[in-house]
């Protein structure tokens, strides 16, 4: 390689979405043997891949972020005497390259004086790769201790969301969260008003020249405030939270104006404390606030979730709906009305829904969450289903990740029965794969007959399943399917043989060819008045 090159500007890594490997991790792998024989030794260094080049200019190759491994197979025989290794090492490091690795043999016995002095001027940490360890074998440590660490990330995120969520369900809802959240992020959480003063506070003493930055940034995710008075002139308004993995350098961001819109959440330094704010709601004007000093892989998905909860908490307090929502309780279970008690909940006729997550059990967390993507704060947790009352006039739609059983609209009356058909178009669109069943509302054959007439009718028709709702449920879920055994199984969650034990069954007492057409129509208008 003759010549120079041009340095570019150092790019930026384009880190994945994986937690970073501490560079001391990797050589402390006994296994590898890697050292270190160059460059700073720095705890904070992190690589997020590692990547093997023989290339004599890696730079158009590297993504950044990399440990690069080479055997200096490109090294051409006179490189020590000219400029070869300050080149090669000044485009690694222009490239975003974490850190390089030089492997011993079957080409090098050693490790280039050039290039270790090349990469002490750089800045760039050098690695020894003795004979033994191989390229696949450091890039499999690293990908391990990448799982390692993402596994790490998703047990502290899931132990945060429990104890979040317990936090929310205390006396003292608000304090609690912000208390959980605080020991959490090892940091301080403040809940702003939508005047901007502080509401609650908790956790770790933190100087007031940080608190005062952190209030500061609360400004430009405020609604509220941006609807009425502009940011200060010439106040940057921070980009919008990358990744927690890896912080970027402080950027300066054009200044806003009042007509831009706010962002949902910022981030910014303040010397050597971390601050992110979140909005919460739909535009009340509470900002959650939180100042570390330090940033750790999951932080971001943790104080997201505190800001679901707050958001949730924070409404019901601006708009009495907690109160209103007591009482009605309160009233329920002394005995009044339901349609005494609905006007409390609201005007109007409801929806019941009923949704089942597509991957998981609900949680609290995701069961408030649905609520509040449904538009309503009532929402009952119900093992593996989740049930929201929801105003008629707010139309759920589908929700992604979530299979959902819609009722018609009833009055409070009703409710029960609007339960049922949620339960029942809940089944279906389980059984058919659809996001969102609607229990069908429109005139039907049952209008042309008598309630009382049809509802005897029904009795007297299946008589012979009566005392065996299993019997019924599933005769009443393979017809509304077509007869099809395999959807009928997964609607009820039950193997196909029991289906098909339990149709035969029905059969033999109803003493009914199910193949016939009138049949079962029949069967399914009586069971649709059971």
């Amino acid at each position: 390689m003759e010549g120079t090159h041009t340095m570019p500007e150092t790019i930026t890594p384009a880190v994945p979405p994986t937690p970073p490997v501490p560079l001391q991790a990797l050589l402390a792998r006994e296994d590898l043997a890697l050292r270190q024989i160059a460059g700073p030794e720095d705890p904070g260094t992190v690589i997020h891949w590692a990547h093997t080049s023989e290339m004599a200019d890696p730079y158009p190759y590297l993504l950044g972020g990399e440990l690069l491994l080479t055997a200096g197979v490109h090294i051409p025989e006179a490189a020590g005497s000219g400029t070869y290794f300050d080149d090669y090492v000044s485009r690694i490091v222009a490239a975003g390259g974490a850190a390089l690795g030089f492997g011993l043999a079957p080409v090098h016995d050693t490790v280039p004086r050039a290039l270790v002095a090349a990469c002490e001027r750089y800045g760039l940490p050098l690695l020894e790769v003795p004979p033994q360890t191989t390229f696949s074998g450091v890039a499999r440590a690293v990908w391990q201790l990448m799982a390692q660490a993402r596994l790490a990330e998703l047990r502290r995120v899931t132990e945060a969301q429990q104890s979040l969520a317990a936090a929310a369900s205390r006396p003292d809802p608000v304090p609690s969260v912000l208390r959980q959240l605080a020991q959490r992020l090892g940091g301080r959480a403040v809940l702003y008003g939508p005047d901007g003063t502080e509401i609650a506070g908790a956790g770790r003493e933190t100087p007031e020249s940080a608190l005062a930055a952190l209030a500061e940034l609360a400004g430009v995710v405020r609604p509220a405030r941006r609807a009425t008075a502009p940011d200060r002139p010439g106040r940057p308004s921070p980009a919008p939270s990358p990744s927690p993995a890896t912080p970027p350098a402080r950027k300066k961001p054009a200044a806003t104006t009042p007509a831009t819109p706010a962002p949902t959440s910022a981030t910014d330094t303040h010397g050597a404390t971390h601050l992110a704010v979140y909005a919460l709601g739909a535009g009340d004007g509470f900002v959650l606030g939180v100042a570390i000093p330090r940033r750790e892989p999951g932080d971001h998905t943790i104080a997201s979730v505190a800001a679901v909860l707050l958001s949730l908490l924070t409404g019901e307090h601006q708009s009495g709906t907690g109160a209103a929502r007591s009482s009605a309780l309160v009233r329920l279970l002394l005995g009044a009305p339901p349609e005494e008690v609905a006007p409390l909940l609201g005007p109007g006729e409801w929806l019941v829904v009923r949704a089942r997550p597509e991957a998981q059990a609900p949680d609290a967390v995701a069961a408030s969450a649905l609520g509040a993507a449904l538009g309503s704060p009532l929402v009952d947790l119900a093992g593996d289903v989740v049930r929201v009352l929801v105003p008629a006039d707010r139309d759920p739609g589908p929700q992604p990740g979530w299979t959902l059983g819609v009722s018609a609209a009833t009055g409070p009356r009703e409710w029960p029965a609007a339960d049922t058909q949620a339960a029942r178009a809940l089944a279906r669109a389980r059984a058919t794969r659809t996001a969102l069943v609607r229990h069908a509302s429109r005139p039907a054959l049952e209008d042309l007959v008598p309630r009382a007439d049809a509802e005897t009718h029904a009795r007297t028709l299946l008589a012979p399943l009566a005392g065996q709702p299993a019997l019924a449920e599933t005769l009443r879920t393979w017809l509304s399917l077509h007869g099809s055994w395999d959807r009928t199984a997964v609607a009820l969650d039950v193997h196909r043989n029991t289906v098909r034990q339990r149709i035969a069954r029905c059969a033999a007492l109803l003493a009914a060819d199910l193949d016939d057409p009138d049949v079962r129509m029949e069967l399914w208008f009586a069971l649709r008045q059971s």
